[in-house]
């Protein structure tokens, strides 16, 4: 159930620990989705609430959703307007050189028979700024913390395989696809102007493993 997912709610906004592998929007090959099951949401409201923003279906974690058109409206302007914080922690192939930086990678979205659709790096495309920090290294692979400054589709999964050259593990389109996708959206601030901010942390899964013991120890 959603509502055991809940992570903040208030008269104007929720925000769920979304399980990886499920779609935030109806799939086109049918299936489960967030938006099917938003009616689980409406805590004691006439309307169920609206998601604000996606994460991709093998991503999980901080999901906002709108719980009036009032909110919608505030919500949406703190998105396009850039003041919405998002922190994501991912585990990719490899050890990073670098202990941090900003990946600054315009992409595109491309399609083929063959392989379906996909987002590429491309000088042409829209332009997508991602910031990064590796936390932990272990077994060649590195723990990274990626703070996306826009919100382009797969944005931090090809910002690591193409501009840090380590996919995220589990990724079936950029990486290598074995085992679960290790990507989740780990924190997200929202400004409400003269109101407190939503500031919401969702757990790392146990997907991650071993690494759970960074966090344990921060």
């Amino acid at each position: 159930m959603l509502e055991e997912r809940i992570l903040y709610v208030d008269a104007e906004a929720i925000v769920i620990d979304k399980p990886a592998g499920l779609s935030v929007d109806p799939p086109r090959a049918g299936g489960d989705s967030v938006a099917a099951r938003a009616e689980e949401l409406k805590l004691g409201f006439q309307r169920p609430p609206v998601a604000m923003h996606r994460l991709d279906r093998d991503t999980s974690g901080c999901l906002l959703f709108a719980r009036n058109p009032k909110a919608r409206a505030k919500f949406q302007q703190a998105f396009e307007s850039g003041t919405v914080e998002k922190t994501y922690v991912a585990v990719v192939d490899g050890v990073l050189e670098d202990a941090e930086g900003l990946i600054d990678l315009p992409l595109a979205k491309v399609s083929t028979a063959e392989d379906g659709w996909r987002m590429v790096p491309d000088d042409k495309g829209k332009t997508a700024q991602t910031r990064w920090r590796k936390l932990a290294e272990m077994d060649d692979r590195s723990l990274v913390e990626f703070m996306p400054l826009s919100g382009r589709t797969h944005q931090i999964r090809v910002h690591a395989a193409r501009g840090l050259g380590a996919g995220i593990v589990g990724d079936p389109v950029y990486g290598t696809g074995e085992g679960p996708m290790l990507l989740h959206s780990w924190r997200l601030v929202v400004p409400r102007g003269s109101k407190p901010p939503i500031d919401v942390t969702a757990p790392i899964p146990d997907s991650f493993g071993l690494w759970l013991d960074f966090f344990d120890a921060a």
